[in-house]
């Protein structure tokens, strides 16, 4: 296909200039020798821990290696008139409080709500009269009803008690998300003082447990268990079981049967935007329009960001302290703390000297899992996806199902498991789990008239192939080939009006935005990786072995995702030990 990877133009000169890099424009723009906090990373936790910071009176720099901000959540023109949200593409997670607290919507953040929300189209023969089944959820559950009732009426009246039974597990799990961890280093080690501080700790945890109540151990299941056995608890029908089981999988190098799968599938639905719990939107002009809304409140009060610096380590004096930071280009910043927004693995095991780092502590993130079965494809389309499931009006015009994530390969939890199984032999899954947005069905600046932006996020796809051989070009383009043939199977005519493919590997998301193996969360998020053990145990939180170094980025607790809350805590986490020294 002539329209790979060759020749395609960053074009970001086109744009207009961001609010953020006006806002720090001549004589404040100069970076300077001294900072109270350096941020290593303009990844949105970055940006966040930057804006809480420089809000509350600490004078804080951040430094970017890429030519844009945003780390993950980013917009790109990687091919001419198409912007891309390269690499993350949906908005749920991010903490109500920070969208109130930096006012992201004075600074230009804008969102296109989907509702419905889910489509999932059937591969099965249609007839004159009768077109293939599909599946479509939204916020209306009499409509959720009807659509579940094709293929179970039993399962159309479980759903809503289903609904009522994790809504419930998210009001208990939340407030863990706005909190450190239990402070179990300082219950063991740390003074009475500190003792009595880490008390506080305890409370966000002891209230999930009052939410939960005599239904803990239910709960517990979830958490714990195969996200197929809960959902065979409560459902009969494949396709409604396999749409659910996507959300316990993706992102992560694990099966539907999976022990711990529950987690992930929690994580992905205790979004809340603009009061709408679970709701999941596309950010007008990308993802990286929600990157610029954060730097904008971040420089509005005086923050510095700098793109194209790279952080080559951090110093560290002969007391142990952390007092700055040395760029790649030789320049030495001083700062009273480092924040890093880097992976653990990058800030621990690259960035910070090693005799300063505990032997078990370096030992044990560098066996952190970071395995990810993700390659994301961004393609270029010249006209909407058409569906056997669900025709295209006349004239092209975006349907509901359009702006949905589009399900394929989805029918039955036993293909999300083969593929899985392909993965975990060294091969890219025969038939993959792919999941297709449409952004500018709702956000028509992305793409030129009567073309569209299409993301695919698909699995699984390895690290490194069986018997040790490392993706090529060929080997990308095969894989991309095998995913549009899918995707053909329920919508023909989809390969014909591709323009152009942007084909990310993990090696690719690892080698561009800094994700560790390719993975999208910095680390599994398996319950052995999760609060009092993220990033490690012992070590849970933000601060770190080093004094004044601190992780902010989705390597610390609560994880990954657009979500913000790890720079928000960080930086509650540093200002209240800056104000104690």
């Amino acid at each position: 296909m002539a329209a790979s990877l060759r020749g395609l133009s960053r074009a970001l000169h086109s744009s207009p200039c961001p609010a953020w890099k006006r806002a720090q424009s001549g004589t404040e723009g100069r970076l300077k020798p001294e900072y109270d906090a350096v941020v290593i990373g303009a990844g949105h936790n970055g940006l966040v821990a930057a804006a809480y910071l420089q809000r509350l009176g600490v004078n804080t720099v951040v430094f970017e290696r890429r030519h844009v901000i945003g780390g993950a959540a980013v917009t790109e023109e990687i091919i001419p008139g198409f912007r891309f949200s390269r690499a993350s593409y949906l908005l749920s997670l991010l903490r109500p409080q920070i969208y109130k607290d930096l006012e992201l919507k004075k600074h230009g953040l804008r969102l296109h709500l989907r509702n419905p929300y889910s489509f999932t189209p059937m591969l099965e023969e249609g007839t004159l009269s009768k077109l293939p089944r599909s599946l479509l959820l939204g916020t209306d559950m009499a409509e959720n009803q009807k659509q579940i009732s094709q293929f179970s009426q039993k399962d159309a009246q479980a759903f809503p008690r289903y609904e009522e039974f994790m809504s419930r597990l998210v009001l208990a799990i939340d407030p863990l998300l706005d909190s450190a961890p239990v402070d179990m280093a300082a219950f063991q080690h740390g003074s009475l003082l500190q003792r009595l501080r880490a008390l506080s700790t305890l409370r966000p945890l002891l209230k999930a447990g009052r939410t939960l109540g005599a239904q803990l151990p239910q709960y517990y299941q979830v958490l714990t268990g195969p996200i197929s056995k809960v959902l065979d608890h409560w459902f009969e029908s494949e396709p409604l079981k396999a749409t659910l089981a996507t959300d316990a999988v993706i992102g992560a190098m694990t099966s539907p049967h999976t022990p711990g799968s529950g987690y992930v599938l929690l994580h992905h639905v205790m979004g809340n935007l603009e009061g709408i719990q679970g709701a999941w939107s596309y950010v007008q002009g990308g993802m990286g329009a929600l990157s610029d809304a954060i730097a904008s409140s971040a420089t509005t009060h005086g923050a510095s960001i700098f793109t194209e610096k790279t952080v080559a380590k951090v110093q560290v004096n002969s007391e142990g302290h952390v007092q700055g930071v040395i760029l790649q280009d030789g320049q030495e910043v001083r700062s009273r703390v480092v924040l890093s927004c880097a992976s653990p693995q990058v800030t621990f095991l690259e960035l910070t000297p090693q005799e300063w780092l505990p032997e078990t502590f370096v030992k044990r993130i560098s066996q952190l899992d970071t395995q990810s079965p993700v390659t994301k494809i961004n393609v270029a389309v010249d006209r909407l996806p058409n569906f056997r499931a669900a025709p295209n009006v006349p004239r092209d015009q975006p349907q509901p199902h359009h702006q949905c994530s589009i399900h394929l390969n989805c029918e039955d939890t036993l293909a999300l498991h083969q593929a899985f199984e392909d993965a975990k032999d060294g091969l890219p899954s025969q038939r993959p789990m792919i999941e297709l947005c449409i952004p500018s069905s709702l956000d028509p600046t992305l793409a030129p008239p009567g073309c569209h932006v299409v993301s695919l996020f698909t699995q699984y796809t390895p690290y490194t192939l069986a018997g040790g051989k490392i993706w090529d070009e060929q080997e990308k383009n095969n894989y991309a080939d095998k995913v549009f043939d899918c995707i053909e199977a329920y919508a023909p005519g989809f390969k014909s009006s591709v323009l152009a493919r942007d084909i990310l590997t993990p090696r690719d998301l690892e080698r561009i935005f800094g994700l560790p193996g390719g993975n999208i969360f910095h680390g599994a998020m398996s319950l052995d990786q999760l609060y009092f053990a993220r990033p490690v145990p012992q070590h849970s939180g933000y601060r770190c072995p080093i004094q004044g170094l601190y992780l902010c980025g989705s390597g610390a607790h609560p994880g990954g995702g657009v979500m913000g809350a790890a720079g928000r805590n960080a930086a509650h986490e540093v200002f209240r030990d800056l104000k104690s020294t």
